[in-house]
């Protein structure tokens, strides 16, 4: 027997037929319209979407590269920051924490002591000034020694100021900064906490609450080196060495800069006019710190 006859409807469609119905189909506005729509949607949504991305990898590198830069700063300096003033440094002064500037720079920088408590004077070993160059410090206190060079063409007065960068706790309260300069030694503390315009009484009161100390040195000749060793330590004797700054800091910075009545711009942004420091707490920039784990007042 014979199978019944398909009809047209029933034939398999053509891709001939396929695209002539799909050619048919986009042809009309309202599709075509639709579709160009869509198109153009997509489009802005994909640039909305690059222009977020764009965005988020911008502050994510933002980020990252000031990250970066603060790495590299305590990388570089450190927590102790001994430095030379833009135009010293044009005159030809030069640091090294080895006699021989072997290691010749303009700035020297050292880590902090951490963890330290509060000692005294007679405590600390009587050769600080002799035993070692560069970072040597011991237990309970800072000590940095290093060597200031006139590499220029001609003798030359400066100044050196050790100026306060940062306080916690008011551990500067207690405090003791020893400066030698050619085996010399001066003591340095704040006023004390019930008259500030009065010294601790094994202390020369520092200049004020953010200098230490500020010294001139005159006749400065070509080829001269002027030696410097710094120690810092918590002073138990001290009636403000209590419990309440414990975990505090304080960190200095040591500038070297011309006795040069204009005014002077460190190039790590602290500006100085007349001798004067200027604040800027934007570019202020920290220095040396001693971290402190002070207990009760000690007594020799």
């Amino acid at each position: 027997m014979f199978g019944k006859k398909k009809t047209k409807s029933e034939q398999p469609i053509t891709p001939e037929e396929l695209s002539k119905l799909n050619d048919k189909q986009t042809a009309n506005p309202a599709i075509r319209k639709y579709h160009v729509n869509t198109d153009a949607a997509q489009i802005v949504g994909l640039k909305k979407r690059r222009k977020i991305l764009a965005i988020i990898l911008g502050a994510v590198t933002a980020v990252l590269l000031i990250l970066f830069i603060i790495s590299m700063l305590v990388t570089k300096w450190g927590d102790l920051v001994i430095e030379i003033d833009r135009p010293a440094i044009a005159k030809g002064f030069a640091l090294s924490d080895a006699e021989d500037f072997s290691n010749k720079t303009v700035t020297l920088s050292a880590k902090q002591a951490l963890d330290v408590t509060n000692i005294t004077y007679n405590w600390l070993p009587t050769d600080l000034d002799t035993s070692k160059d560069g970072e040597h410090n011991g237990e309970n206190y800072v000590a940095y020694t290093f060597y200031l060079r006139n590499e220029g063409e001609e003798e030359i007065d400066y100044i050196t100021t050790l100026d306060i960068t940062g306080v916690a706790k008011s551990a500067d309260e207690a405090v003791r900064v020893m400066v030698y300069k050619n085996g010399e030694p001066s003591i340095y503390a704040k006023g004390r906490y019930d008259d500030r315009e009065q010294p601790e009484t094994d202390a020369t009161r520092f200049v004020d609450d953010k200098v230490v100390m500020s010294a001139k040195s005159t006749g400065f000749a070509v080829g001269d080196v002027d030696k410097y060793t710094v120690v810092i330590w918590i002073e138990g004797n001290d009636a403000e060495c209590v419990d309440d700054i414990r975990d505090g800091y304080v960190r200095m910075r040591m500038l070297f800069k011309l006795d040069d009545p204009d005014a002077t711009q460190s190039p790590f942004g602290d500006y100085y006019n007349n001798g004067e420091l200027v604040e800027d707490t934007k570019n202020y920039n920290e220095g040396q710190g001693i971290g402190t784990d002070v207990t009760q007042p000690t007594t020799n």
